[in-house]
């Protein structure tokens, strides 16, 4: 099953099979080790600079700023919802989201 996704408007919108369905001004709880030096960062999404499956996840560059340090600039891949039977389900956003970089498991080196 195909789903088609894009970024429209700039970066204000991320459309799945043609419907606007996440936009920014959100306010996300991340875990981003690579962003900023918070533990959890209060992230204010300001531009979706592209977007991507990875399996049944809709995952997603973007472009903000942590409300708590103020550190500003691009994440790695975040999830923002799950394609299921062909339609589109968008994580609640209270749902603390992990970079794929803070979801790497983790090497045993012994």
């Amino acid at each position: 099953m195909t789903v088609r996704l894009r970024v429209l408007d700039d970066g204000a919108w991320i459309s799945v099979n043609d419907r606007r369905e996440v936009s920014v001004s959100e306010l996300w709880r991340v875990e981003a080790t690579d962003f900023c030096s918070c533990d959890l960062v209060d992230f204010v999404v300001e531009n979706f600079q592209t977007v991507g499956v990875n399996g049944q996840t809709i995952e997603v560059i973007v472009y903000g700023q942590c409300i708590a340090c103020g550190a500003t600039g691009e994440t790695e891949w975040l999830p923002v919802g799950r394609v299921i039977d062909g339609e589109f389900a968008v994580f609640d956003e209270s749902t603390v989201r992990r970079t794929r970089e803070s979801r790497k498991p983790e090497t045993n080196s012994g």
